[in-house]
């Protein structure tokens, strides 16, 4: 299958999202948020980020993507850069483009870049997503790479600074599905998981994202949401509903201003679930 590389770097119009403060206490329940800032609808959840982009995303990858492909598709990586932070009131107009195409022996990826801005055009947040295309290969790539958050092996035999156990409801899909608008079938549809080779139903893997945010902001930043500046992941297998997940953040060094945590989670049986974390901290 040949992907559309000829429209690589092309950005989609912008995309208007009035925020207000049912949606963001309705997005923090969904995803178990505690901060109390998330859950009374004063501040929005760092991953609360993907609910105005949700259709732009989403264009930036169908737009170079053969229909043909799609059955295969799985989220590879989610990469997130928080220049402010989105509260009530804020308008926010979001665009998206396919930046990069790279085919490998094990499927096809696509890179997308996501940028929103609010009413005066400055920069909210910066996303990078890898979407991948299993055993879709042929055809020709091009463009660029997301950036890097590969975990430092070096620290495997180290203490971690902290660990969080955290626990999904056996409801937590459909709840996290009616506030970020991801109604894809394999977390609401139990017979189509398992049509598609899944356990059963799974837990979105921004969802799974979300949990990591929340955790980072308690156990790194001391409670304080506009201290967490980047948060990456690679979702690596899927989380099932009433499922306990471990996640452990290793000290990194320090990047421009922030303190760089390195991060896994693991499911019960050890197998992690998010690889390549990277949690980094205002300073």
């Amino acid at each position: 299958m040949q992907f559309a590389i000829d429209k690589v770097g092309q950005w989609s119009e912008e995309q208007e999202f009035k925020v207000d403060a049912e949606r963001i206490k309705q997005y923090a329940a969904a995803t178990n948020d505690p901060i109390p800032a998330h859950s009374n609808g004063e501040l929005a959840p760092p991953v609360f980020s993907v609910v105005p982009v949700w259709d732009v995303m989403g264009g930036a990858v169908g737009q170079v993507t053969p229909a043909e492909a799609f059955p295969f598709v799985v989220h590879g990586e989610q990469d997130m850069y928080f220049h402010q932070p989105i509260v009530p009131g804020m308008v926010l107009r979001s665009r998206a483009a396919p930046i990069g195409i790279h085919v490998k022996q094990s499927g096809t990826t696509v890179v997308s870049r996501i940028e929103t801005r609010d009413a005066s055009g400055e920069l909210v947040n910066e996303q990078y997503t890898v979407t991948f295309f299993r055993g879709v290969t042929g055809g020709d790539g091009t463009g660029e790479t997301a950036p890097e958050h590969r975990f430092p092996d070096e620290l495997r035999g180290n203490q971690p600074a902290a660990e969080a156990d955290q626990t999904f409801d056996l409801d937590q899909t459909y709840r996290y599905s009616a506030a970020s608008g991801d109604t894809v079938p394999i977390h609401l549809d139990e017979e189509f998981a398992k049509s598609v080779g899944l356990p059963g139903i799974i837990i979105h893997g921004l969802c799974t994202m979300a949990f990591t945010s929340w955790a980072a902001i308690g156990e790194l930043a001391a409670g304080e949401p506009a201290l967490l500046k980047r948060l990456a992941v690679r979702f690596s297998k899927p989380v099932l509903p009433g499922e306990t997940m471990t996640t452990r953040f290793w000290s990194a060094g320090e990047r421009g201003g922030n303190t760089v945590y390195a991060f896994e989670s693991t499911n019960p049986a050890g197998d992690a679930v998010i690889k390549d974390g990277v949690a980094e901290i205002a300073i």
